[in-house]
């Protein structure tokens, strides 16, 4: 199972860079040859045996996009490309859940990654994500439907109906997507957690 995880973790991560790598490229080219007409009066006043065109041309591409660079990096410049990913993610389908969906798969260890865990639901434990901890000590949850991750209802709960489980996001989804099978691995989780803080307890006093 941890050989399928390393895989698919691997995959997607490779996506991640290939892609839009593979894209930023075309959009390089296109972008260059889309700018020789610009450039072209200019490179007239240069040797024949320079490239000069397509040298001006890359070298005005890489300008505007280290320009557009620095804008993004402000306060200003990120909140308008934020809104533009806003925009995109309303009128493509799917987007941004797949996207956090992806980012999720590619880097567990982050900080802002979802932490699986068993949220108390009216009178059932029901497989969750921590998606954010409040400063009341209070949880924003996700509990996502069955058997599609990408849907499901958010709950702000008190931290004695949350329990975090120590196991791989990946594994988390599979169990989801197939029904709750494997849900047995959130609740051995959540018993050897407790069971340890138990043990700390007794330790202490």
């Amino acid at each position: 199972m941890k050989f399928g995880e390393s895989i698919l973790k691997a995959l997607v991560s490779g996506l991640l860079v290939v892609v839009p790598l593979y894209l930023a490229v075309l959009l390089l080219l296109k972008a260059v040859s889309s700018s020789m007409g610009v450039v072209r009066p200019l490179a007239g006043l240069l040797p024949d045996w320079i490239p000069a065109t397509q040298i001006l041309s890359l070298l005005l591409v890489l300008g505007i996009c280290l320009v557009v660079g620095y804008c993004v990096r402000t306060q200003i410049g990120g909140e308008v490309w934020e809104r533009i990913q806003a925009s995109i993610a309303r009128k493509i389908p799917g987007y941004a859940s797949i996207r956090n969906l992806a980012q999720q798969l590619a880097d567990e260890s982050s900080t802002r990654a979802w932490k699986p865990a068993l949220a108390e639901i009216e009178e059932a434990l029901v497989p969750a994500f921590i998606i954010e901890e409040l400063d009341d000590g209070r949880s924003t949850v996700f509990v996502p439907s069955v058997p599609t991750p990408l849907a499901g209802a958010v709950y702000i709960l008190a931290p004695d109906r949350v329990h975090p489980v120590d196991i791989p996001f990946t594994q988390a989804i599979k169990a989801i997507s197939q029904w709750g099978a494997g849900s047995k691995n959130f609740v051995a989780a959540m018993e050897k957690s407790q069971s340890k803080h138990e043990t700390l307890l007794t330790a202490e006093h």
